[in-house]
């Protein structure tokens, strides 16, 4: 059995406080941990008190580096290989509104499988994120694409066939009938781009919405008479949604309030695009071109198109914005999306699951030191 050992490392506790253990990873998982003999001449990594923590799982993701998935989606691997930078080891590449031979061919791209030698973050199936979206609420999705949902849209659907989540507008005309297929087939339903109610939202999740998608954008603003998809979201129990938490898609304050109000439904979420790891300049999302400088991504009008944010400094970020622990704020991007999509075997320190591993210098803003996935080191930050 291949075994080495990750010593002096730090682990994040629910108080706030950090604690001392090693992990001893056998054949790409988890065999032990805690205060740990390591036996005379094994293979070790030291941590350096780095914190160790389980890989990020990114349920909404639109490419990087330079690539666009729904423009190129046989870009996936070639991005993924790189996501390990910033603690990714698991994600959900993205396909926003096109047209659905842009899904088939995003899905032939998983069936096939990753190139030879290939290393880095492993794509669990697909986000679609339209076309069935409301077009009041559009964002920066092309409206040429945007339909309503017909009997035979989404039969061939399932994490089998590698479409893991579809965000939609459930008060669109043929929404209950395939948010019901969908998860019937084990597709989880979100809600978003939408202009629903709040008794749009509360009918829809009980046809099996079982989620938000970016909660505040792209939906109705909560006001007093009219709490909407995001009141709807935030004051149903058992509820998930996706928070974009880089200070610019939503205010510190509203993020503070989602974590007030369901603590334990928010999922940290980065909808990066094509400029995520570059230099600020021009860039695609879908059909649309995308302005970038140091801190956003936005259309010529000034409408936000995904982000730049990293998964690293997200989790910095909702500590930050939130006054949470460091362990609390890991758990919304690895143990939370882990256990909506149903992986028993991620997202967690514990016996038994994936070495996905990532090695965060706290202190520094989350800033990623390495990162394991399946046990193999596959990035090491190099000191300038």
């Amino acid at each position: 059995m291949e075994t080495f050992y990750l010593t002096n490392a730090r682990r994040a506790d629910e108080q706030g406080g950090f604690s001392p253990f090693a992990v001893c990873v056998q054949d790409g998982r988890i065999a032990a941990l805690g205060a740990l003999e390591v036996p005379p001449g094994a293979v070790c990594f030291d941590c350096g008190g780095a914190l160790l923590a389980p890989g990020f799982v990114e349920i909404q993701f639109n490419g990087g580096f330079g690539d666009d998935f729904t423009r190129t989606p046989e870009s996936i691997w070639q991005v993924a290989a790189q996501l390990p930078r910033y603690g990714v080891t698991s994600f959900l590449p993205t396909i926003i509104t096109s047209p659905l031979q842009t899904i088939e061919q995003a899905q032939q791209v998983l069936r096939s499988g990753p190139p030879t030698a290939w290393r880095g973050a492993w794509p669990l199936g697909l986000h679609v994120e339209g076309p069935f979206l409301n077009p009041t609420r559009k964002g920066a999705h092309n409206p040429h694409y945007l339909r309503q949902p017909t009997a035979q849209d989404g039969q061939d659907w399932s994490p089998q066939t590698g479409v893991r989540i579809v965000t939609l507008a459930p008060e669109l005309p043929g929404a209950e009938k395939l948010v019901r297929r969908l998860t019937e087939q084990g597709v989880l339903v979100f809600a978003g781009h939408s202009a629903a109610t709040f008794e749009q939202a509360q009918a829809a999740f009980a046809w099996g919405v079982c989620g938000g998608t970016h909660l505040f954008n792209a939906m109705p603003p909560l006001e007093n008479r009219a709490p909407g998809l995001a009141g709807a979201l935030l004051t149903t129990p058992g509820l998930v949604f996706g928070v974009i938490a880089d200070g610019i898609h939503v205010h510190p304050a509203n993020v503070r309030l989602a974590w007030t109000a369901q603590p334990d439904g928010l999922i940290l979420v980065t909808d990066a695009m094509a400029a995520l790891g570059m230099a600020p300049g021009t860039y695609c999302l879908g059909d649309f071109d995308v302005r970038v400088d140091q801190t956003s991504a936005r259309l010529a009008d000034g409408t936000l198109a995904g982000s730049i944010l990293t998964a690293n400094a997200a989790v910095a970020n909702l500590a930050r914005f939130v006054g949470c622990s460091p362990a609390q704020a890991i758990d919304a991007f690895t143990a939370r999306p882990a256990d909506l999509l149903g992986l028993q075997d991620r997202g967690r320190l514990k016996v038994g699951q994936r070495a996905d591993l990532t090695l965060l210098d706290w202190e520094q803003g989350a800033q990623v030191l390495a990162t394991f996935v399946a046990g193999q080191l596959v990035y090491q930050r190099r000191e300038a």
